[in-house]
């Protein structure tokens, strides 16, 4: 039965039409499906030595929402600033460690001892957490969480700086990524991404 051009044009609309439908829909799907949020930010395994005494692990991510920094003692600039920006944020939405953790992960087991970086981190706030391990374990903590460092200046300079990632990290009381702080960012957006984290 050979249908008439009037009516082959409008099965060809209705066609079109469905399509449109479907690839409204797929994208919806595509944009709006909830993510994905391993332990930590990547899921991998880790082990460090905490400056509150014992082992700290992935599975310590649990419980407390906390930031998470990874730095240096030797930091000129960037790790004392974050540091102090993180210890006021919590000050400042009226927090305590228990609803809120600090931790600060050094990148430069050279020179970062436990004792060192106990001493580092309790002049900004006793309850903040530093982590330290040898160099395999540092890796291993870097790559938890997507984190980067690099020694620059001449070799054997005892007073070498490290290149490393300037990002605090969200992490919920389930112990899963929810996002990240910029070193520099706004403290109004830092203070709402805090808050959010901390309200789950």
């Amino acid at each position: 039965m050979t249908r008439s051009p009037k009516a082959l044009r409008r099965f060809r609309i209705a066609l079109w039409s469905l399509v449109a439908v479907v690839a409204v829909a797929a994208t919806a799907l595509y944009l709006f499906r909830p993510p994905t949020r391993p332990l930590g930010v990547t899921g991998q395994e880790f082990a460090l030595q905490s400056t509150q005494g014992g082992t700290f692990t992935q599975n310590d991510l649990r419980g407390t929402p906390s930031l998470v920094f990874f730095g240096y003692t030797f930091c000129p600039d960037v790790c004392p600033t974050t540091l102090a920006e993180t210890t006021a944020w919590r000050q400042q939405l009226g927090l305590t460690a228990e609803q809120l953790r600090i931790i600060f992960v050094t990148v430069d087991p050279e020179r970062d001892t436990l004792e060192t970086v106990k001493g580092y981190v309790e002049g900004f706030d006793p309850s903040i957490i530093g982590l330290v391990g040898d160099a395999a374990a540092t890796e291993a903590a870097k790559a938890a969480f997507g984190a980067f460092s690099e020694i620059t200046g001449e070799p054997n300079d005892p007073y070498y700086l490290v290149n490393h990632t300037a990002l605090t990290f969200l992490i919920d009381a389930n112990g899963s990524f929810d996002g990240t702080i910029a070193y520099g960012e706004a403290g109004e957006t830092a203070l709402a991404k805090v808050k959010r984290l901390v309200e789950g």
